[in-house]
């Protein structure tokens, strides 16, 4: 799934990955670009330059983290062979730099004010969606730039309230944290819709739009879910600004 944004300059894209189209065996089958998971590594290093190859950069272009579940921002300046250490959102003013957010039932949350030219991808899981990475990732693209009100934001697959199944205690938290997280399951027990939250929280922030994959992990089998099946792989949300595509419009 993608979506593109024109600009005077360059083009935003957003891209979704799913579990087809790789080389990994089972569990991990196939299109899994986990590095972390137990899957081997040659066939993620493969998988992971099938993306960049797919979506036009170099491999060192497509940033990954290596996602801990915090609320560590990083600037990415520069290309890079390395995964970004303990971070779980990353953020650019480089055209070219290809963000990349790793889930299986945690949110992917894609960012960009394209005016300014800033652009984030977010890990936010429960803890981290707990603890604010949200709100870290949109002040740093303020000192990057941004304006709140210019920033779109793109919530990918996650876990649904359907099916995020929690102790109760554990919604309340979240919720004081995280308000408008509540929810009940399909079930009738204490749930929690990440991305109800997450859409809430980057409202009441100054986000304007806020546009989301409605699909939930744990029920669509053509997506990762590590709730569902606890071994398996992770698909990727990826932000870039693209000059080649505006090049081409001129």
């Amino acid at each position: 799934m993608s979506t593109e944004n024109s600009t005077a300059n360059f083009r935003v894209r957003r891209v979704v990955t799913s579990r087809a189209g790789g080389v990994s065996e089972a569990p991990y089958d196939s299109f899994n670009l986990g590095d972390h998971v137990g899957d081997n590594a040659e066939a993620v290093d493969a998988n992971r330059r099938r993306l960049a190859r797919e979506i036009g950069v170099e491999p060192n272009h497509l940033v990954w983290m290596e996602q801990i579940h915090s609320r560590n921002v990083t600037v990415v300046t520069e290309p890079t062979d390395e995964v970004i250490e303990v971070t779980d959102a990353l953020v650019t003013t480089v055209p070219g730099l290809a963000l990349a957010t790793l889930s299986a039932d945690c949110v992917p949350v894609l960012l960009s004010d394209e005016q300014a030219g800033v652009i984030a991808a977010v890990h936010a899981g429960r803890i981290g969606a707990r603890l604010g990475i949200v709100p870290r990732v949109l002040a740093e693209m303020v000192r990057q730039g941004a304006d709140v009100s210019r920033i779109g934001a793109f919530l990918g697959p996650a876990a649904s309230g359907r099916q995020y199944e929690v102790p109760a205690e554990m919604r309340a938290d979240v919720e004081k944290h995280l308000p408008g997280s509540a929810t009940r399951t399909a079930k009738g027990t204490p749930g929690l819709d990440l991305r109800a939250g997450i859409r809430k929280q980057l409202l009441d922030a100054g986000v304007t739009g806020v546009a989301e994959d409605p699909r939930c992990t744990i029920e669509d089998r053509a997506l990762f879910s590590h709730r569902r099946d606890s071994l398996t792989g992770r698909q990727a949300a990826v932000i870039w600004m693209d000059p080649i595509a505006a090049a081409e419009d001129n």
